[in-house]
């Protein structure tokens, strides 16, 4: 249903594209082309009888000078309007082979640059039922009685900066345009104002958020972050340094932290938050750590465990795996304090995971987890931090507009001594040749992955499975001890495959995209891809950032046969760069910003007539408005802004929040 049961609804209601229906000559018609022309009827209709009950009425009429004929699809009551001499116009196909018409509107209107020459028509969205010539008349019906009575929305101030129509003028033109000028001024108005109030929303959240003062400020010396940074096997990047100091910022501060930590695969985002996790148990505080996958979680814990453990810090890992007499015994470190740092998944929501002072949520791949799922694990505390990470890059401009109630701090640098990932891309037939480049760097002591899209064969996909792959590749290279992971494998196997993996017990291994995240290898250098194209752009690099964690050089390769133009400007993104940034660029191009960014999951925003990325300038723009607008005093007193700030408050972000 498309929901419009009030006047506001229909006026809201706007086309989503239009049709030019102005009067054009026949002449500088191409055939095939949708045209509008001024036709006169020379001859009786003809009405001829189908089968199935359909009919078919011809007439023909005189167009520019030619004679023509033009016919109507199961219309048979148009006949009783066409008599000879009359003039109408006339919208449909023109097919230069038969030179007639395939009627699609007409109107017996003859007033040429008036409501018969059409101009840009509204198309709009309807459900079955409901004629898009009634719908569309009962907009421009509801347009001209009450669109003059909309209140105006956006500041005064505002509209004279940007030069854009009134509320009242803008919702006109956009359902009845009078030319593409005054659509154009419209639409951007009410891009504009879409964006506005998403931002308004979010960036008074999070001014709000800081103005409340009810979190935790976390109380710890810069001497004791120094001897866990000393005594770490390696230097941090100054990427690194640099959002340690955002972070560590927010932490001392009395308000809650909400930040986004993006960095590309391999940037370094879990030492960081380590500090993090760190600092604030320095401080005589629990951190959490929710991770979307059982292997993810346990390599977690194992790499905080040796880290933070010399320190007298008690990690612990809570995953479904957890046995249930382990479970209690954690459940009860948590309560009472005595377990300092938990890793997990999933389990950690449960209401029975309850903590005696939660300081600190960190969530790695957060677009993983529902909008929900991270404010339930959130309601365990009272304010706690929240520290979100991402290995799914997106360009900082757009991540900080996107998520408008976040501060976002970006790794933009890998560790010293990292060498780019050679990609290449070959297709099936070449297939033999990809082997033997893997078994050399097998022979070299190196270790490899293979990954394919699916688990076993299905009649549905012709696909490459893991299970045939695996079968094909022990038996034909007895001398290579290899490996097969996939999800409907236990948690024990899992854990003992990667176990294996990890000390080079098993050479290669064949698995599905369980490996996309977390797994790190440092002697693995060699990735073949089955069916890459049957992977997203983002997917691709996160399963390329498994290799290329040691000094040794890392291959990558993707066998595809892409049957689209579209795959093959994937398989060549992913050749050209080893940015995750510019393949979230490209990535964005490609797909959109809601496929992008998942928006039914991530809590990203979804927009009814702007699109971040196409109207990313008008994004921006609004963003900057909104900011000068809340570090302006008056906005929170002023008579002036009383509209925006009741705006403010009949939105759920701010329940409880008084504004005035």
């Amino acid at each position: 249903m498309l929901g419009l049961v009030s006047v506001r609804d229909l006026l809201y209601h706007f086309p989503f594209r239009y049709e030019d229906l102005s009067v054009k000559s026949l002449f500088f018609a191409a055939d095939g082309d949708r045209i509008t022309v001024l036709a006169k009827v020379v001859a009786s209709p003809d009405v001829r009888y189908l089968k199935g009950g359909k009919t078919m009425l011809r007439c023909r009429v005189e167009v520019d000078g030619a004679l023509i004929n033009a016919v109507w699809f199961n219309r048979a009551y148009v006949k009783d309007h066409l008599q000879i001499g009359r003039e109408f116009v006339m919208t449909g196909k023109w097919d230069a082979k038969y030179r007639q018409i395939n009627v699609a509107e007409h109107s017996m209107s003859v007033a040429v640059g008036s409501v018969a020459d059409g101009g840009l028509t509204p198309v709009y969205s309807t459900v079955a039922g409901l004629q898009q010539k009634w719908l569309r008349a009962l907009a421009e019906t509801v347009v001209e009685q009450y669109a003059s009575q909309l209140h105006e929305t956006l500041p005064e101030s505002i509209i004279e900066r940007n030069s854009f129509p009134s509320a009242q003028i803008a919702i006109a033109q956009v359902h009845k345009p009078d030319d593409r000028q005054t659509l154009a001024e419209a639409q951007q108005r009410l891009i504009y104002e879409e964006f506005f109030f998403y931002q308004l929303r979010m960036q008074a959240f999070r001014a709000l958020n800081k103005r409340k003062r009810d979190g935790i400020a976390h109380v710890f010396t810069g001497d004791s972050l120094r001897a866990l940074k000393d005594n770490l096997p390696f230097a941090l990047t100054a990427a690194q340094n640099r959002v340690l100091r955002e972070i560590m910022t927010d932490l001392r501060q009395p308000f809650a932290m909400n930040r986004l930590l993006q960095g590309d695969v391999g940037a370094g985002k879990t030492i960081v938050a380590a500090f993090a996790m760190y600092a604030v148990v320095v401080a005589e505080a629990q951190s959490v750590l929710m991770v979307p996958t059982e292997i993810l979680a346990e390599q977690h814990f194992r790499s905080l465990r040796t880290l933070l453990e010399p320190y007298g810090i008690v990690v612990e890992l809570l995953t479904g795996s957890t046995s249930e007499r382990s479970r209690r015994g954690i459940l009860d470190g948590l309560r009472f304090g005595l377990i300092h740092i938990v890793v997990g998944t999933h389990a950690l929501i449960q209401d029975a995971v309850q903590f005696k002072k939660l300081g600190l949520i960190v969530t790695d791949e957060q677009h993983r987890f529902g909008v929900n799922q991270r404010a339930t694990l959130r309601g365990k505390g009272l304010n706690p931090d929240v520290l979100s990470m991402t290995a799914t890059p997106i360009p900082r401009t757009l991540a900080i507009t996107a998520f408008g109630d976040l501060d976002v701090s970006v790794l933009d640098e890998l560790p010293k001594g990292r060498k780019p990932i050679i990609t290449s891309w070959q297709k099936p037939q070449k297939f033999n040749e990809v082997k033997q480049q893997l078994l050399a760097e097998l022979h070299a002591g190196r270790q490899a992955y293979l990954i394919c899209p699916l688990i076993e064969e299905s009649d549905k996909l012709d696909v490459q499975n893991a299970i045939d792959m695996y079968e094909a590749l022990a038996a034909g290279w007895p001398q290579v001890t290899v490996g097969l992971l996939h999800g409907k494998m236990s948690n024990t196997e899992k854990d003992a495959v990667m176990r294996e993996f990890k000390e080079n017990r098993v050479q290669l291994l064949v698995s599905t995209t369980v490996v996309e995240v977390g797994v790190d290898v440092p002697n693995a250098t060699f990735m073949v891809i089955y069916d890459a194209d049957r992977f997203g752009l983002s997917q691709l690099h996160q399963l390329r950032g498994r290799v290329g964690r040691g000094s040794h050089q890392s291959y990558c390769v993707l066998v595809a046969n892409p049957t689209s133009d579209f795959g093959v400007q994937r398989m060549n993104i992913m050749c050209a760069t080893n940015d995750g940034f510019e393949i979230a660029r490209k990535d964005l191009e490609l797909r959109g910003a809601g496929d992008f960014f998942g928006t039914k999951q991530s809590g990203a925003p979804e927009f009814r007539v702007g699109d971040m990325l196409q109207d990313f300038a008008l994004l921006e723009q609004a963003r900057n408005d909104v900011a000068d607008l809340l570090a302006d005093e008056t906005f929170w007193t002023s008579h002036h802004y009383l509209p925006l700030r009741e705006y403010l408050q009949s939105q759920q972000l701010f329940a409880g929040i008084q504004l005035d």
